[in-house]
């Protein structure tokens, strides 16, 4: 479990041992996005680095995370920034201590 305190919440990230179905999930390559999903709330299921030049950033869809993501694309998301920082800084952490 990694914990990630911010000054707004605390975030329990954890990689769940039972498989995601594919249906409900939601995969990205785009840190940036990434880092707006956790700070909206989202728990990362997993980060896949089985390609290691890129790796997947695994969330569980729910019925709206697309509005979330469209949002983000739009430029329509209000975060608050050191949060957003704290959480891209988290993931890249993440990326960088692990070896797949």
């Amino acid at each position: 479990m990694v914990y990630v305190t911010t000054n707004l919440t605390i975030m329990i990230l954890k990689k769940i041992s039972e498989p995601i179905e594919p249906s409900v999930k939601f995969i990205t390559y785009d840190i940036g996005l990434a880092s707006a999903l956790v700070t909206l709330g989202y728990s990362l299921w997993d980060v896949d680095k089985t390609n290691f030049k890129k790796s997947q950033f695994i969330f569980k869809r729910d019925e709206l995370i697309d509005k979330m993501i469209n949002d983000y694309w739009d430029d329509k998301l209000n975060l608050p920034a050191r949060s957003l920082l704290d959480n891209q800084k988290m993931l890249k952490n993440r990326l960088y201590s692990v070896m797949a």
